[in-house]
């Protein structure tokens, strides 16, 4: 007999530590019971091998980040098919965070793209950095009021920080 063997690229375990998200070298993700090892589910939707997975603090909500140029978004309670699919520009997605407070996500192509969406809009509305370098990762501050992303290149190596807008009409009106 032969045993297939899923070459991990990345795991993410759920807030309330039950459940893991595992992706790889396959085009199908993986949902395991953290206790038992048990395989819950395989999800397909991917055409390519995925590299990054993340959980909402929702604690039912998942993203998995594939070579397709996809991330695709998954309700654990309903695995059939991805909710939404968030498309990329030029190359895999390499890297996926939602905030602590759960209403923004963020994906990261290897190169020039950070994408963030909304999901409060159902991820309708979006907003896209476009810079010059490639992406060693990227992460939002605890407080959700920065993204920070790490460019790994020769002559433009940095960490970039990005602020969050907040849009606060009361201060311009009068009391």
């Amino acid at each position: 007999p032969y045993t297939l063997v899923l070459l991990v690229q990345h795991t993410s375990l759920s807030p309330d530590g039950k459940l893991v998200v595992i992706v790889g070298d396959d085009p199908n993700g993986l949902l395991i019971d953290a206790n038992s090892g048990k395989t819950l589910h395989s999800m397909k939707g991917h055409h390519d091998f995925s590299f990054a997975s993340a959980w909402s603090p929702d604690g039912r909500t998942f993203a998995t980040g594939n070579q397709d140029k996809t991330c695709r978004i998954w309700d654990a309670r309903n695995l059939s098919k991805a909710v939404h699919v968030l498309k990329g520009n030029l190359g895999a997605i390499r890297s996926i965070r939602f905030t602590s407070d759960g209403q923004f996500l963020s994906m990261a192509e290897p190169a020039d793209f950070v994408h963030i969406f909304d999901v409060k809009s159902d991820y309708n509305r979006r907003q896209e950095l476009d810079f010059f370098g490639e992406i060693s990762g990227m992460s939002f501050s605890p407080d959700t009021d920065a993204l920070f992303v790490g460019v790994w290149d020769r002559t433009y190596g940095s960490l970039l920080q990005f602020g969050r807008l907040y849009n606060n009409w009361y201060h311009d009106s009068l009391l």
